[in-house]
């Protein structure tokens, strides 16, 4: 048995780097839009859109509600179906439906409504991104380490100037700045 040339382990280098690549490609575009998503999270909730309406009824004074009249309300933004209403304060009237409520100040005749859905994507993705889905981790923890691969793999595949030995080895010390700067400003 003959040991590999050069020639040959630069071959196969250069294919494990381009199938690894392929084969990871999608869920990196995938974690790093959730990433985006999630770095931002305090200008937009990612994983949910919460639209709002404001409607208006006739004021009335401190009072309970009957069924019918709730159910009036939810005609008012297209809910046919409540779950339960509560009252937390004597004019105040909460209805609660399916990813919905409905906030009616009874004595202002001022009502909110708010229904939550699902961000379409980027639900589903933060959900890979964060862990959230347990079973996943195991999935994520084989990512990286394709990751690791893809990366260890990818510094050999140029060799001279434009590789590890020339230009390669000052953009990688350039890539260990920011999180070196970034450590010592978080102290």
């Amino acid at each position: 048995m003959r040991w590999p040339s050069v020639r040959d382990l630069r071959r196969l280098n250069v294919a494990t780097h381009r199938d690894i690549g392929y084969f990871v490609s999608a869920l990196v575009i995938a974690y790093c839009t959730s990433g985006l998503a999630l770095n931002h999270a305090d200008i937009w909730n990612p994983d949910f859109v919460i639209h709002k309406k404001k409607i208006t009824v006739p004021a009335r004074g401190e009072v309970r509600l009957e069924p019918a009249e709730i159910q009036a309300y939810g005609a008012l933004v297209g809910e046919n179906r409540y779950r339960v209403f509560d009252y937390p304060t004597r004019d105040q009237v909460k209805i609660y439906y399916e990813s919905a409520t409905l906030h009616v100040d009874l004595s202002s005749g001022m009502g909110l409504y708010e229904r939550v859905s699902r961000r379409p994507l980027f639900y589903q993705v933060d959900v890979l991104h964060r862990n959230s889905f347990k079973p996943w981790r195991w999935a994520a923890d084989a990512f990286a380490l394709l990751l690791v691969l893809v990366n260890v793999t990818g510094l050999f595949i140029l060799k001279g100037a434009r590789g590890l030995g020339g230009r390669g080895k000052w953009l990688i010390a350039a890539g260990l700045v920011p999180p070196l700067v970034a450590l010592v400003l978080h102290g």
